[in-house]
């Protein structure tokens, strides 16, 4: 939740002002641009494989989206598409969730149904059938420079994190949102069910269910930074 909010604390006012400063589009930003300059562009606005069908091949200093390329139908279409609007000497930003940290060695996606791929960094095999090497997308794009690619799991809990999620695990998760439910009914008619609470989330982790800590303030994501070069004989 407020992924960009998230990532911008990590990054700092130096960053903004060396890769936000001039235009910049935030393809599925929701209500969380990532500057308050930024052209915003999510489903209200159309439909981000495309984008180019919206806007100037060449046309901004940054593209920047968070969270969005795992909801892409084709996700390596999407981001050339996006690579196209990036001015010579101008930047890709990408952040997509890591798929270990994230979805746990669980797919179809138990906190997100909606993403269509997964996302790692580095070359080794994955346990996903959608799994994509982001570094190995970007670095296919046509006069990509490559800035940054980097894991970011700042406040992650590693203890927490699953390698594979059970079937038990997948049962816990699916009625969990029901038992909380059923637990803060009891809270608001003033039973005294918190620690009930606490020591039901442990036994469900000891049991194997899945925490989503993305929920919390931690980030499990890749975020990648791409410098399109400029045209030969360009200044």
């Amino acid at each position: 939740m407020d992924e960009t909010r998230k990532t911008n604390s990590l990054r700092g006012e130096e960053f903004k002002r060396q890769f936000f400063a001039g235009r910049v589009i935030d393809v599925g930003c929701g209500p969380d641009l990532v500057v308050p300059h930024a052209v915003p562009f999510d489903v209200e606005q159309g439909d981000a494989q495309w984008i180019l069908n919206y806007f100037e091949p060449n046309s901004f200093d940054c593209v920047h989206s968070s969270h969005c390329l795992e909801h892409m139908r084709d996700a390596k279409m999407a981001l050339a598409q996006w690579w196209g609007l990036v001015k010579p000497g101008g930047h890709l930003i990408i952040v997509v969730p890591d798929e270990d940290l994230y979805e746990q060695g669980a797919w179809p996606s138990l906190f997100n149904p909606d993403h269509k791929a997964t996302f790692r960094l580095g070359g080794q095999q994955s346990w996903s059938p959608v799994s994509y090497d982001i570094d190995a997308l970007v670095r296919a794009l046509p006069g990509a420079e490559i800035v940054e690619a980097r894991l970011q799991d700042n406040g992650y809990d590693r203890r927490l994190m699953r390698r594979r999620v059970s079937r038990l695990g997948r049962a816990l998760h699916r009625i969990a949102p029901d038992r909380r439910e059923f637990l803060e009914g009891l809270m608001r008619r003033g039973l005294p069910v918190y620690r009930v609470n606490r020591a039901l989330d442990r036994i469900e982790h000891w049991l194997g269910k899945p925490t989503d800590q993305t929920l919390g303030p931690a980030v499990a994501q890749i975020q990648v930074i791409v410098r399109k070069g400029l045209a030969p004989g360009a200044a």
